[in-house]
């Protein structure tokens, strides 16, 4: 500090900068550059230009990832914050209050934790688990089940109109302990003493929960919106394992993820496939600022 406060700043913002030029900001324009060839991963690369770009419009495959990807944008956020926001509400102002504060349904500590158990599984083995769950014969969970009572085994993931809502189910299966903990952790910030202003005016649960909770709990929501939303971006562990050869069945699964992959490591068309990159990665960042931008409000104080 004897120097200055800048040199003192800048000294240790240095090595983390130049750490996050290195790794992240190079290999985004490498991805760039690259999108801009047609390389084969052996050859020299020759430049083509925006013609990459150009045959994404008229790529089948793209189109019906990007499509798929619309579903999964609706479909994931709102069904796991439902879920999440349902289930915070009950562990943590469901029951009823006791010395002036809030409790939730009787054992919600317990229930906190089984929440959250997906969480600490790797996506991959939840998807294997889930291959177990979904098999078409007496052997898978939901089958086994329906096959006892005499009725026919249900195809999820061979059925093309049911395969992606399986990996949904899937995703948000995976997804909904996380954000019960951060909704709960938001609920939890809320004084007391606005419940119980809103109960002695005759408020109940469900009044409480769209006229106290939802707007306190705004900010909250719309970072969980936005991660869902990268979450709907990616899914590609859980594609690649769970759905039928990698994306079908006929496509019926496919993310752009999962045709990046293929186009490099199945196909070498590292420059087909670093242009798919960079489509992907002007997507995620549009709906992110879009997301953040339409759902902007002032902040409810309390």
């Amino acid at each position: 500090m004897r120097h200055g406060k800048y040199p003192f700043v800048i000294g240790f913002l240095f090595a983390p900068v130049t750490l996050y030029v290195v790794f992240v900001i190079a290999p985004y324009a490498q991805a760039f550059q690259i999108s801009m060839t047609n390389w084969r991963g052996l050859s020299a690369p020759q430049w083509v230009g925006f013609d990459n770009y150009r045959r994404l419009l008229d790529d089948g495959s793209f189109l019906k990832a990007v499509q798929h990807h619309g579903v999964l944008l609706l479909a994931l956020p709102l069904i796991t914050i439902a879920i999440a926001l349902f289930f915070s509400f009950l562990l943590n102002v469901g029951g009823r209050s006791s010395g002036g504060q809030r409790q939730g349904v009787w054992g919600s500590k317990f229930y906190r934790v089984v929440f959250f158990f997906p969480q600490v599984l790797a996506v991959a083995i939840i998807a294997v688990l889930f291959q177990m769950v979904y098999r078409p014969n007496e052997s898978g969970l939901i089958n086994g089940v329906l096959m006892k009572f005499g009725m026919e085994p249900i195809l999820f993931l061979v059925q093309p109109n049911l395969a992606l809502w399986s990996i949904i189910a899937v995703l948000v299966w995976q997804a909904v302990g996380f954000y019960v903990v951060l909704f709960s952790a938001g609920m939890a910030s809320i004084p007391g003493e606005i419940y119980e202003a809103a109960e002695m005016d005759g408020a109940t649960k469900v009044t409480l929960f769209f006229r106290v909770t939802l707007p306190l709990l705004w900010d909250t929501l719309q970072v969980a919106w936005v991660y869902l939303g990268i979450a709907a971006f990616d899914a590609f562990a859980i594609v690649a394992v769970l759905s039928v050869d990698s994306g079908g069945p006929d496509g019926a699964t496919t993310v752009l993820a999962m045709e990046i992959y293929r186009n490099a490591f199945v196909y070498s068309k590292y420059g087909y496939a670093s242009a798919m990159g960079v489509a992907l990665f002007f997507l995620t960042i549009t709906f992110a600022a879009l997301t953040l931008r339409l759902t902007k409000r002032e902040s409810v104080e309390y």
